[in-house]
């Protein structure tokens, strides 16, 4: 039967109601207010850090975010760590969720088609991940003007801006991941321990998985720094597939202007370079664009993977 009128008919009714849904909810106040916590501590430590450590500093606000005090981490790690558990949060029922309740059919039997559902959901879950950075990054530079004293320069505005985008991104891989395992699974508990599961061997085991990796495809002997090397660069690249590896490379990149490079660099590459000067913004985001990429990349393809099984799915079940 041939569609008649736009498939996404309806997608931002859908989208809006969604945000609102887990604007109210509980469980969106509980983890929000887990990420304030720990963000609050976090800032606290680096603040009394740089006052104690720092006496110039070009990008003394960035320091905020990436200073740790034992025994908190800093405020990138928590983040790192704390993001796809609120994208986890948001999703890991959204279809799934419509099943149990009995609500898909009735859904669907308003004019709209299964596309505007789909996007809807993950739209309005992207809404809500986008308030919720902006949020802490407002609180992040009240309090750094605040305790500080100064303001931050327009580099570093553009850069903590980058740092947003960046975040919501790879919140968005979590949240693409969560939708995926909420259309696979008709439980609630499974698509949400399927999803906490793929989270806890990226996190955790992925570090240990990729040298046992690259020395089984690469193996490393000592007098050939050939083999060291072939070694070193599948290990950076096996660990790539992860999408912590790469949003922890794009905040160094964007957040440490001294960082120039990610994998094996040879003291060739380094002649004519003057160690230690910052480089500027665009040179900053040419470096993460590869790893920008790869992260939008595998947004969109685990995405169109929950779009084409729902599409599949037999609603009246």
């Amino acid at each position: 039967m041939r569609r008649e009128g736009s498939p996404f008919t309806g997608l931002a009714t859908v989208a809006l109601k969604e945000a609102a849904d887990h604007l109210t909810s509980i469980r969106m106040h509980l983890v929000m207010l887990l990420v304030l916590l720990t963000a609050g501590g976090a800032i606290y430590g680096a603040i009394g850090q740089i006052k104690n450590t720092t006496a110039q500093d070009q990008f003394l606000f960035l320091r905020l975010f990436t200073t740790a005090q034992d025994p908190l981490p800093s405020f990138v790690a928590f983040l790192g760590f704390l993001l796809p558990l609120v994208a986890i949060a948001l999703a890991f029922d959204a279809i799934n969720g419509e099943y149990s309740r009995r609500t898909m059919s009735r859904i669907l039997a308003q004019p709209i088609y299964r596309d505007a559902v789909l996007t809807g959901k993950f739209l309005g879950g992207i809404i809500v991940l986008a308030i919720c950075l902006i949020t802490l990054w407002l609180l992040m530079t009240g309090l750094g003007i605040l305790f500080l004293g100064l303001p931050p320069s327009g580099e570093e505005v553009l850069r903590g801006l980058s740092f947003l985008f960046v975040s919501l991104v790879y919140s968005g891989v979590w949240l693409a991941v969560a939708l995926l395992f909420s259309t696979l699974f008709r439980s609630p508990a499974t698509s949400a321990l399927a999803a906490l599961t793929l989270w806890l061997l990226f996190s955790i085991f992925w570090s240990m998985i990729t040298p046992l990796v690259a020395n089984a495809f690469a193996p490393v002997n000592l007098l050939d720094q050939a083999s060291q090397i072939a070694n070193l660069t599948l290990d950076g690249n096996v660990s790539r597939l992860s999408p912590n590896t790469l949003y922890g490379e794009m905040t160094l990149g964007l957040l440490n202007p001294n960082t120039r490079t990610f994998g094996v660099i040879f003291l060739s590459q380094l002649k004519g370079a003057v160690l230690g000067s910052p480089l500027p913004f665009s040179q900053s985001a040419l470096l993460i664009w590869p790893q920008l990429a790869g992260l939008v990349a595998t947004m969109l393809v685990v995405f169109t993977i929950a779009y084409v099984t729902f599409q599949r799915q037999e609603i009246r079940a």
